[in-house]
This record gives C-alpha cells, structure tokens and sequence, in this order.
C-alpha cells in the first residue's frame, strides 16, 4: 500500500471542482435544481445571494456529512442528513437577514427551499456519504458552482432584457426607448426563465456532442 499523500488540488480533486462547471453541471446535464433557478432569476443579485446560499450549504453541509459517515446507520442516514441541511438552511437565513435584509425578503421563501433542493441531497448520498472531508468540500463548492453559475447567466438576461438592468444599474440608454425600445415584459415571467434553461442546455448540447443523448 502507497504511503503517498495525495496533493490537496490534484487533478483528481481540481476535476472535483471543475466537471460540475459543464459536463457534469446539476442543472444543464442532471436537470436537478430546476425549480429554484426558475423562481429567483429575475434579478441578477438576489440569484447572486441565493448561489452563494446554496454553495455555504452544499459545502460545509458534505464536510460534516462525510465526517459523521461512519457513525450514521444506514435506516437513519436520510434523516441525519435532513438535520444537517435544516440547521445550515436556517443558519444561513439569519444571516442573510442580519446583514442583506432587502435581499432576503426578494428571496422570500426560497431560501427555506434550499433544504428540499435535488443537488444538496444527491451529492450527499452520491459523494459525501462515501468520501473523505476535503474532497467533499471539492464536490460541494464545484457542485453548488456549477448550480450558481447556471442561476447567474439565467438573471443576467432576464433582468437586462425585462427591466433593462444589470444588478440593479440601468444599462439600456435613454435614446433606446426614445426611439421606441421596450424592456420585455415576458422575460421576468417564470416560462421565461425555462425557456433560458433550455437554451444553454441546447447550446451546450451542441457544443459538446458527448452530452447528446443517443
């Protein structure tokens, strides 16, 4: 047996962190996470927070999961797991209303959502579950990325198409309505958000025939 340490960021764990970013993204390739990214994308910032929220979870969430892996009986592991993801679902809702209250309230009831999430529960029972410490913060950071990242470029477009902003900032100049210009109304309706989705699934899907189904 190799007493050799394997390096913290070697490529097995560097590909922890990146896969997720595209050919094994949660939301374009697993289609998991869908409901959240459909419902907070119609601002860039609160999608911001909530990406964040949901990578605090999923990270420090698979530590602790992987660190009690040995103790936890298998009949009662989904409760285990739910107990984890509770206390960090509401640690992180005290904070984002002691120090972004305005957000927290654009993010309404969602943030309480995060604990019925697909990811957090699906890299939990796929990796932290079987997993040391560190490489299941890898897959909670690279995992929750992926999601974030998804969230980010959905906002982006809805937010600056329909209300033609960017984080809150007026990016589309005056001249453009004087000339007739109309922020899109469709565009902070919640079909719009799925209609997005599926077209960074279907220009991805064509970038990369590996994704493509036969």
């Amino acid at each position: 047996m190799s007493n050799t340490k394997e390096n913290l960021f070697s490529p097995k764990n560097i590909k922890l962190l990146t896969a997720p970013l595209s050919r094994e993204n949660p939301i374009t390739v697993q289609v998991l996470g869908i409901c959240s990214a459909l419902a907070v994308t119609v601002k860039l910032q609160p999608a911001f927070v909530m990406a964040i929220s949901v990578m605090a979870v999923v990270a420090v969430g698979n530590v602790v999961i992987s660190l009690l892996r040995k103790t936890i009986a298998p009949r009662i592991r989904i409760i285990v797991q739910l107990v984890v993801i509770a206390a960090l679902v509401i640690l992180v809702d005290q904070v984002l209303k002691a120090f972004v209250y305005d957000i927290s309230k654009q993010l309404s009831v969602f943030v309480g959502l995060i604990i019925t999430n697909c990811i957090i529960m699906g890299r939990f029972e796929a990796f932290a579950m079987s997993n040391k410490a560190w490489p299941s913060f890898l897959d909670g950071v690279g995992n929750s990325a992926g999601y974030g990242i998804i969230l980010i470029i959905v906002a982006f477009f809805r937010e600056l198409l329909g209300s033609g902003t960017v984080w809150g900032y007026h990016v589309v100049p005056q001249f453009m309505y004087d000339i007739g210009y109309k922020n899109n109304g469709l565009m902070i309706l919640p079909p719009m958000a799925l209609i997005v989705v599926g077209i960074i699934i279907w220009v991805q899907r064509t970038k990369d025939k590996v994704l493509i189904e036969n």
